[in-house]
């Protein structure tokens, strides 16, 4: 069924996801449903004192944020920022200077669209945890099924590169 190019955000199907204490979003996929395959959006609601996901930095992928509604703050490389609706966020490809996370403010939900290139493999890295994260075959937000690789491990727990080879 073809949607057509053109997208109603109070139409969208979203998905909800919860972790612990401080992690919930609802998220709705806009560019993928119409066939976009390198170019990533979706909108996304993060409920007041929530972040959406881990903080984290993309070494393929540039990300960009839309603030629609509501108010939070950006941290962006170890610094904050606050963001408040009509704000736009650029978040580049890079390491740990370009880690970034949102989170909602204590009494404002934060709405806003995120876009990303649609790179893969693609690398990521934890800062608050240590861990690294590798995808292939789809690139992060993408589709999951088409992934040949999804691995996430912490960073000390790297061999090698020799190791096993005999």
């Amino acid at each position: 069924m073809n949607k057509g190019p053109v997208v109603s955000l109070g139409e969208l199907d979203f998905a909800e996801q919860r972790h612990g204490q401080h992690f919930a979003a609802r998220f709705a996929a806009i560019a993928a449903p119409r066939g976009a395959e390198r170019l990533g959006a979706r909108l996304v609601e993060v409920p007041a004192g929530k972040k959406a996901w881990p903080y984290h930095c993309h070494h393929a992928n540039d990300e960009l944020f839309v603030i629609l509604a509501g108010q939070g703050t950006l941290r962006f490389g170890g610094a904050l920022y606050p963001v408040k609706a009509g704000d736009v966020v650029v978040c580049p490809a890079g390491g740990p200077e370009t880690a970034h996370q949102l989170q909602a403010d204590e009494e404002y939900p934060l709405r806003y669209i995120a876009v990303s290139t649609m790179n893969e493999p693609d690398v990521m890295e934890y800062p608050d945890s240590g861990k690294i994260a590798a995808f292939a075959g789809a690139a992060p937000g993408g589709d999951k099924n088409r992934r040949r690789v999804a691995l996430t491990v912490r960073a000390q727990s790297a061999v090698d590169y020799w190791d096993g080879e005999d």
